[in-house]
């Protein structure tokens, strides 16, 4: 677990990029609000906004991106006036936190703007509950959330936009159905459940810290979209936590809140947030755990019990999000992880494509980007099938049609990285050849993506390939290969077992 987070693929260091940009926008966002002359309390809620606004705010768009942390304030600042305001009426303030939930998982409908207009709402009362917010303290807070927007918007728009250069991660597969037949409805009203449960239990082991479990709850539904996904990543959450608390008894608690060195491990623990996200749930939940401790050593609050709290907390909020998806109007993945494959494939012959014009002499083609959008993919067909790959899986023969669809879109993702690494070379020169190997590839796409399932099966036959010693056409001959061989575990057979939970 911990080496595939360090020897992932990350095309164009985009992940490293995200995590440094990450932390200088937010340590930019704290600094603008300690000059501004705000509370300790104000600047934590400042710096929290920023690393919402970047983290959260993945429009396709730079120009979508800016609209999205525009409107963030629209939402944010009424949620954080209402729970200020019911701060004192425990039951109302538990009734408009559950709404605001729902009404946040729900807001994934209108796709990724949506999505981070909903997580910043939960956040926003979240945050009151986590700072016990008082409606005298609005005014402050509201200018440190404006302050901290202005200055984290700078760095990601204007000193470091590398978005310009190459697009950021493919959008959601959009939602469909009516009703209770729309996963976000269904999402919405799990959510809302899971977060009951969660409220009570919170309530009977913390009456000061309750909100962690209702967290725990709402992080597991963040960004799944199924049965399995949910249940997988409620696992990692509480995995992420408990390899946290050791690190915050051993690190954060002696530290006793000294300014600089917990100002050190909350930028360590931004870094790792946003380094770790796309690849590993686990890591990045300890990541934020890390840096909570650190929150908490800042304003003095920190304590062995404390953290111990935390897990228990986030235990009863993790189980309580299982509890609703399998209780709770359920959604298979069998759907959503079709759609996954199906982009990734496409994504596959796009890469091709534009590495084949590169070679052809187009000054124009660029396949990098497209290998940035076939590895977020590739990260959304993983995140689908884990819980058919996971040790603990009984479904053999699922788990291992699983296992096989993995490695083989794995290996088109290597070669295409290798096709468009030979692509860039200068020197590189376009064969005759590549020509009809790239329309077997564009053939082969069509057949395991076209509308028909049952003709999925039938990609055009491998040519025998003797052994070549151009670079880029051993790649495609190598790709070519792997799109034959996913055609048998992706054949729709109603006999055989279907790639779903």
């Amino acid at each position: 677990m911990l080496k595939r987070m360090f020897v992932s693929p990350d095309p164009g260091r985009s992940r490293l990029r995200s995590a440094v940009r990450a932390v200088l926008g937010i340590g930019s966002a704290v600094t603008v609000c300690g000059l501004a002359g705000h509370s300790l309390v104000a600047a934590v809620t400042g710096g929290l906004a920023a690393l919402l606004a970047l983290f959260t705010v993945l429009d396709t768009t730079v120009r979508d991106q800016a609209i999205t942390t525009a409107l963030l304030p629209a939402v944010g600042f009424p949620v954080l006036a209402l729970a200020a305001v019911l701060h004192d009426c425990p039951p109302a303030r538990n009734a408009a936190f559950l709404a605001v939930m729902g009404l946040g998982v729900y807001a994934r409908r209108w796709g990724p703007r949506g999505h981070s207009l909903g997580v910043f709402a939960f956040m926003a009362f979240f945050t009151a509950q986590f700072l016990h917010t008082l409606p005298g303290q609005l005014p402050e807070l509201y200018s440190a959330v404006a302050l901290s927007l202005i200055a984290s918007s700078t760095v990601r728009f204007g000193l470091w936009c590398y978005e310009r250069r190459l697009p950021v991660a493919a959008p959601p597969v959009p939602t469909t159905g009516e009703g209770l037949d729309r996963a976000t409805t269904r999402q919405a009203i799990q959510a809302t459940v899971g977060g009951a449960v969660a409220l009570a239990a919170g309530l009977l082991l913390s009456e000061q810290r309750w909100y962690w479990a209702v967290g725990a709850t709402w992080w597991v539904f963040v960004n799944t979209a199924s049965r399995g996904e949910t249940l997988v990543r409620g696992c990692r959450r509480i995995l992420g936590t408990l390899i946290a608390v050791p690190v915050g008894l051993a690190v954060v608690v002696p530290l006793h809140g000294s300014a600089v060195p917990s100002a050190v491990l909350v930028a360590l623990g931004v870094f790792g947030i946003f380094y770790t996200a796309a690849v590993s749930y686990t890591w990045m939940v300890f990541s934020v755990t890390v840096m909570a401790g650190a929150l908490y050593g800042l304003l003095g609050v920190l304590d062995p019990a404390l953290l111990v709290l935390r897990l228990t907390e986030t235990v009863a909020g993790a189980l309580a999000a299982m509890l609703a998806v399998l209780l709770v109007l359920p959604v298979t993945t069998h759907a959503t992880t079709d759609a996954w494959i199906q982009r990734a494939l496409r994504c596959v012959h796009a890469c091709t494509a534009e590495a084949a014009a590169r070679l052809a002499g187009s000054a124009t083609a660029d396949p990098a980007p497209r290998i940035a959008e076939l590895e977020a993919l590739l990260g959304r067909v993983r995140l689908s099938l884990a819980p058919l790959v996971h040790p603990l899986s009984p479904l053999r023969a699922r788990k291992a049609r699983a296992r096989q669809v993995l490695g083989l879109l794995d290996t088109c993702a290597r070669e295409v990285r290798g096709l468009a690494g030979v692509a860039a070379d200068p020197e590189a020169s376009h064969d005759a050849r590549l020509a009809a190997a790239c329309w077997r590839v564009e053939a082969a796409v069509e057949a395991l993506t076209g509308p028909d399932p049952q003709r999925r099966a039938r990609v055009p036959g491998v040519p025998p390939h003797p052994a070549v010693a151009e670079p880029a056409l051993a790649h495609l001959h190598g790709l070519e290969r792997a799109l034959a061989e996913l055609a048998a575990p992706l054949r729709s057979d109603p006999r055989a077992p279907s790639i779903g939970v």
